[in-house]
């Protein structure tokens, strides 16, 4: 009778604990906003093949405990639409990890370069903001080179340097705010040589190919 007695008790006192070990659980679950367009969100992919979820699920293989990530992205997107987005959704600041990867649809729309650098600084502001003001929980990704697409294969040229300009100015403002930035442009360019690494829309990346963008990107990440 006692050990049955000092069983339910036993018993009991697990069930009462279990929802607070979940709520200790979920409260430590560290949390990634990825900010941009049609690359983040990744169209012409499942969700599990954005590089996105792809980087939660490798940096939870390290060790770490990342929960979904939070996405603000549309395909189509540029700048000034990300920013109105973001204002929009009201999100809170304390992040541990904050990605900003825009621009593609300022150029592909005829944009300006000299426009871009401006609303690019300021999105990055808001980036870090979101990061708790800490700037190096924060990483830039390079716009990825369409042109190496079927799509885009005929203005390859005059793509590729538009690009590069725009990730020039990524690149420069990320190093005056000390965020890491991490070029991926390379690998897009890939896309002739291996046709698997872009989508069936023959415009997008590939989930194959954003698991090397993530490959890369874990490596020159910092995570708290």
């Amino acid at each position: 009778m006692k050990y049955f007695f000092r069983r339910t008790c036993v018993l009991l006192m697990l069930v009462t604990l279990i929802p607070f070990i979940c709520m200790s659980q979920n409260s430590t679950q560290k949390k990634f906003l990825a900010l941009g367009d049609s690359y983040t969100i990744g169209e012409s992919v499942t969700p599990e093949g954005r590089w996105p979820h792809q980087l939660v699920a490798a940096l939870n293989q390290q060790g770490f405990h990342f929960s979904l990530p939070d996405i603000i992205a549309t395909t189509g997107w540029r700048t000034d639409q990300l920013k109105q987005a973001i204002e929009a959704r009201k999100l809170e600041k304390n992040y541990d990890l904050v990605s900003l990867l825009i621009g593609v649809n300022n150029q592909y729309q005829g944009k300006s370069s000299i426009s871009y650098e401006p609303e690019f600084e300021t999105l990055l502001q808001m980036a870090i903001a979101h990061a708790g003001g800490d700037a190096s929980r924060v990483f830039v990704v390079s716009i990825p080179d369409y042109g190496f697409t079927p799509f885009g294969k005929a203005k390859q040229e005059s793509i590729s340097k538009a690009l590069n300009e725009y990730n020039a100015i990524a690149e420069r403002v990320a190093k005056k705010y000390k965020v890491a930035f991490v070029n991926i442009t390379d690998i897009s360019r890939r896309g002739f040589e291996d046709p698997e690494l872009v989508a069936g829309d023959q415009l997008h990346p590939s989930a194959k190919m954003y698991t090397l963008w993530v490959e890369r990107i874990a490596k020159q990440i910092h995570v708290k």
